[in-house]
């Protein structure tokens, strides 16, 4: 009944579709019963069951502020733990975690503190608890204006009214009064000397003192009374004054004493050397059953991977706060649709080497805000150790990629964008992690089950990678934690969940779907991946309101963007995979003529249930990636203006590019997405350096010179008008198209979309001069956008006598009027209804 009242239904989404499986529905039941008492045993742990997502805030390495260094990690495996590096000669015995509790619980958790060090000829702070500000009002502290004394009594003083801390400064009197009046002067000194009190006559006696000296000052008295209710566990019963106890709970603890007795940084500075200073190289070292191991710690925030022959070490980030980032920028406000510019960093550069951060911030992200779209997404951004794999075999999820730049670097092309009013998303890889040793996180304290599953089970089938354990709490509360880090450290909006089908399944993805819903629901499916991805996104929503997920997953597994309280995995959008290697098939292999009209549509509407969750691309990165071709190198490569037929083929290339970008985007869902360089025809692929190719970088970087030739400037500006047609008209936002004309026979496809008519003429020769379709508002159109035009590479085949048409009181498509439209071959339109003055 608890549940129904707040709106939680575990097959509410079958309920919704009206589907009916017993076998799908019982998986659900039993998955939502699994998620209750997986928060059960998470509470048992954890006061709120968002701790959870705040685990960076005591792991890894952080400063205290008194005056040292925290580090702790998680290593079940392990005997023994220290951390090394520059700081202390690379010494395993130096700073190692004590024996018993503080150092090493049951858990596997090791703690290790690190003092500052005591400069020569300094004397040791008066207060042992003496803290210092490092980073917020580091600048306080360092006046000296006040002793710790004049503190303290100034919160006495502020604190106590006169009399009341008699009992503080004189705490033994009350007692030394009551045993002198039970026993006399000369009383029992010894436990055997004490005869057996009678308990009534204590608080007899008790109760005869406080009258005898009723007529003393309140200060003298204590402003409580011992009374006995006659209770076998609870002999002695503590009652308060109530008027004294209101005056106390209405008192304030005296807090910014405690704050003043802070010292500034420049104080500390004065007095102390720093454990560890900005900048240094350290691993943590364990002793295990399998001998001496050095790895790079599970939570550190900026990691130099083992490249060039060099071994990999985490470097501690913590510059003075007078140079650390500041935030100029708040989040931009989420827009109703999503044009999204999907971005390698390390690509982005003309030149053939590894751009930065700094380079993207100043290059990259004006053109994407000249483009037209309102979010970037970024690729190859969390830490990995092989460039070659596009950043996928991800080593470090707490750390930005150093071949890029600093941490403060990228927080500054974040806030950069923000300033834009970009979002920025991150392609999150929380799927698999990499098979790495010393910098990842495969066999990190020793034992094969630390973070991975054991077997066959722990390695992807075919990528060589390793697979997280999702029923572990400790896994659990490190990939919760790292979402939430990528939020609160560098302000993320949200995240594209990379490859699901590879964490859900066991079989990762790689196996046939017949379309039934048991395909969900065997025994191949992971049910604690699933639990992890609704925890994920209940917590993100939770914490973070305005986030954004989205699922990519290849098996369109059900219920991927309904509500955790219904049945759903709680994405806000997931991805449609289908689209691209569509088209892709359609260019490589089947000639223009045979195109399918009702394949196209059907592949671009997805499933139209969840079409409004639809994130859609045509190519992204995949499609140019790892061998593959992008769409403009596949229709019209690299532009030769003197070669036989180059005219016809480039005119082709170009009324394709520009019909399937904009059929792409105008039938699809709320989001749209496009790979950096394709939106002005890109030609040729990327390529990572690697061996294959003797480490070049001449294919892994973007041609931006191209924006200056004449044919990629114009399918530029056709797409930069394509982003302006759903600004202008918040055309994705307006709910799903009307698609009222699809003739496979003319290969023409028509469809009205919020107060806009799009028509498509796929026909590689034939052209037709007056077409109808069927609309439903009678009146005149007039073009807005067509393919064809010439500032787009077009032959301008429509006149402009012919840019607005009258419709005609035929019905037509199902539609009360008509319209009859010059269509040319291969090109396509957008008409748009002229109201009546």
């Amino acid at each position: 009944e608890d549940e129904e009242k707040k709106g939680i239904n575990p097959v509410g989404f079958l309920t919704r579709l009206g589907i009916s499986h017993k076998q799908f529905a019982y998986f659900l039941r039993e998955r939502y019963k699994s998620l209750k008492d997986l928060k059960d045993e998470l509470f048992k742990r954890n006061l709120m069951l968002k701790d959870i997502a705040y685990g960076f805030e005591l792991m890894g390495l952080h400063r205290h502020p008194e005056h040292r260094m925290d580090f702790m990690e998680w290593a079940p495996g392990a005997r023994y733990c220290s951390l090394i590096g520059d700081f202390n000669g690379w010494s395993p015995t130096e700073n190692s975690a004590r024996e018993g509790h503080f150092g090493h619980d049951d858990y596997g958790y090791w703690f290790i503190i690190l003092e500052d060090k005591l400069k020569d000829g300094v004397q040791p702070d008066q207060l042992y608890f003496q803290q210092y500000n490092y980073v917020d009002d580091y600048d306080k502290g360092d006046s000296g204006d006040s002793s710790i004394e004049e503190i303290f009594k100034k919160a006495n003083d502020d604190y106590w009214e006169p009399g009341e801390d008699t009992f503080v400064n004189r705490r033994f009197e009350v007692p030394a009064k009551l045993y002198e009046q039970l026993f006399g002067p000369n009383g029992p000194q010894t436990q055997e000397e004490l005869e057996e009190i009678p308990i009534p006559d204590a608080e007899t006696r008790y109760n005869e003192w406080k009258q005898l000296h009723k007529n003393d000052p309140p200060s003298n008295l204590p402003p409580c009374t011992v009374i006995d209710e006659g209770k076998e566990y609870d002999i002695y019963n503590i009652k308060s004054d109530p008027v004294w106890l209101e005056k106390i709970r209405a008192k304030k603890p005296p807090l910014p004493y405690w704050f003043e007795t802070r010292k500034g940084r420049q104080a500390w500075l004065k007095k102390y050397t720093p454990a560890i200073p900005h900048g240094s190289k350290y691993r943590v070292y364990f002793n295990t059953p399998s001998g001496p191991l050095e790895r790079v710690p599970a939570w550190a925030t900026y990691v130099q991977p083992d490249t060039n022959g060099n071994e990999a070490f985490a470097i501690h980030w913590e510059p003075p706060p007078e140079h650390a980032y500041k935030w100029k920028n708040k989040h931009p406000k989420a827009p109703k649709s999503l044009r999204i510019y999907e971005c390698h960093v390390g690509i982005s550069g003309s030149e053939p080497k590894i751009s930065s951060f700094t380079d993207f911030t100043e290059k990259v992200l004006p053109h994407v805000k000249g483009a037209g779209y309102n979010a970037i997404q970024l690729i190859g951004i969390v830490e990995h150790k092989d460039y070659f794999t596009v950043g996928y075999r991800v080593t470090n999820l707490y750390a930005v990629s150093s071949r890029y730049g600093t941490p403060d670097d990228f927080k500054r092309l974040v806030d950069a964008a923000h300033g834009l009013r970009l979002l920025v998303f991150l392609d999150i890889v929380h799927s698999y992690s990499a098979a790495d040793e010393m910098v990842g996180l495969s066999l990190f304290d020793g034992s094969n089950d630390c973070y991975f599953h054991t077997g066959k089970r722990g390695h992807h089938k075919y990528w060589g990678t390793r697979m997280f354990k999702y029923g572990d709490q400790e896994v659990l509360q490190y990939l919760l934690s790292n979402l939430n880090w990528w939020v609160e450290e560098y302000h993320i909006d949200g995240f594209q969940f990379h490859s699901l089908s590879s964490m859900m399944y066991t079989h990762n993805g790689f196996a046939s779907f017949t379309g039934n819903l048991e395909d969900y629901c065997n025994q191949h499916v992971d049910k604690d991946a699933f639990l992890y991805l609704i925890l994920a996104n209940e917590l993100l929503h939770a914490l973070h309101p305005d986030i954004i997920t989205i699922a990519e997953d290849a098996t369109f597994y059900p219920g991927l963007c309904d509500p955790t309280s219904q049945g759903g995995l709680g994405f806000d959008y997931y991805v449609n995979l289908s689209a691209p290697e569509m088209w892709s098939s359609f260019l490589k292999n089947i000639p223009d003529h045979e195109w399918s009209m009702s394949k196209i549509v059907s592949a671009l509407m997805g499933n139209r249930q969840y079409a409004d969750k639809m994130l859609i691309y045509a190519e992204n990165h995949n499609q140019c990636i790892s061998g593959g071709q992008s769409f403009a190198e596949i229709l019209f490569g690299e532009i030769n203006e003197h070669t036989p037929g180059s005219t016809e083929s480039l005119l082709r290339g170009c009324s394709l590019h520009k019909m399937i970008r904009m059929i792409t985007f105008t039938i699809g869902g709320r989001a749209y997405l496009n790979f950096m360089g394709n939106e002005f025809g890109h030609p040729k692929r990327v390529e990572f350096p690697m061996a294959s190719n003797n480490f070049s970088y001449s294919l892994a970087h973007r041609s931006w010179y191209l924006l200056s030739n004449e044919v990629h400037h114009n399918l530029f500006s056709f797409d930069k008008d394509l982003m302006n047609l759903d600004e202008n008209n918040r055309l994705l936002s307006r709910g799903l198209p009307h698609i009222h004309h699809v003739n496979d026979t003319t290969m023409v496809i028509s469809y009205i979309r919020g107060p806009l008519l799009f028509v498509f003429n796929f026909h590689p020769t034939e052209a037709y001069e007056r077409y109808s379709v069927g609309v439903e508002e009678a009146g005149e159109y007039q073009i807005i956008l067509n393919t064809d035009e010439k500032k787009y590479g077009g032959q301008g085949l429509v006149d402009a006598q012919q840019h607005i048409q009258r419709t005609i009181s035929r019905k037509a498509d199902g539609l009360q009027n008509c319209l009859e439209l010059p269509l040319p071959s291969r090109t396509a339109q957008v008409e748009s209804h002229i109201l009546a003055a």
